[in-house]
């Protein structure tokens, strides 16, 4: 580990102390969870969390068959939270089959983590390539070569399919997969959690009540 690494590490430990003893308090949270999910966000940014844009996406098959895994979130306004996959993949199985889903971004050494309920909708495609364009040209290759979620003979036949597609795309910008694109969730709850001492953690529920939002404290 660097010391720059180090350094932040240090920093990171010493914020989530802070945050131990300070807690959430409802005055200081406001009524808008957007707002206070930017400033967590952006806090965890700034600490040195290791990839702080990573949450787990939980969702379930139209039998009820539940599956979670790591993705990126790339964007958030007050509309939702949005990320990109591959939309043959499993995880857009079950959301074309059942278009509800759960997400939890977790800061660990900051002992806050965020859970985030709602139902889930494509992206447009106009900003699906907007997003593709800002990837790098290996990701956008890999884009096209990967079925995601697929059975594979071996990890070679995939690096064949990405060799083919940058000989295909040689000289010219990768366009936009037509089974590539982005989601959007779209909250109906919104649960911040700071950890706090003896387990005593600070819980407060945002729940959609027409165009605003019901706080409540919820028991650790």
């Amino acid at each position: 580990m660097s010391i720059l690494a180090k350094l932040r590490l240090v920093l990171s430990l010493g914020q989530g102390i802070k945050s131990l003893t300070h807690g959430l308090i409802e005055k200081e949270a406001g009524l808008d969870p957007f707002r206070l999910f930017s400033e967590w966000f952006q806090h965890a940014k700034t600490s040195g969390v290791a990839l702080p844009e990573a949450m787990t996406l939980a969702t379930a098959s139209k039998d009820g068959a539940p599956s979670a895994r790591i993705v990126l979130l790339k964007s958030f306004d007050p509309h939702g939270f949005i990320f990109y996959t591959n939309y043959d993949s499993r995880k857009c199985r079950d959301l074309e089959e059942n278009p509800c889903a759960a997400l939890i971004c977790h800061w660990t050494v900051l002992q806050r983590q965020v859970r985030i309920e709602g139902s889930v909708e494509r992206t447009g495609r106009e900003e699906s390539t907007e997003y593709f364009r800002t990837r790098a040209r290996g990701s956008q290759i890999g884009a096209w070569a990967s079925t995601q979620s697929a059975s594979l003979e071996s990890y070679d036949q995939l690096v064949r399919r990405t060799t083919e597609f940058d000989q295909k795309f040689k000289g010219q910008d990768v366009p936009l997969p037509p089974f590539w694109g982005g989601y959007i969730v779209r909250p109906t709850r919104i649960e911040f959690w700071q950890g706090r001492a003896n387990r005593l953690h600070d819980r407060l529920l945002y729940e959609r009540e027409g165009s605003g939002w019901k706080v409540t404290r919820l028991n650790p």
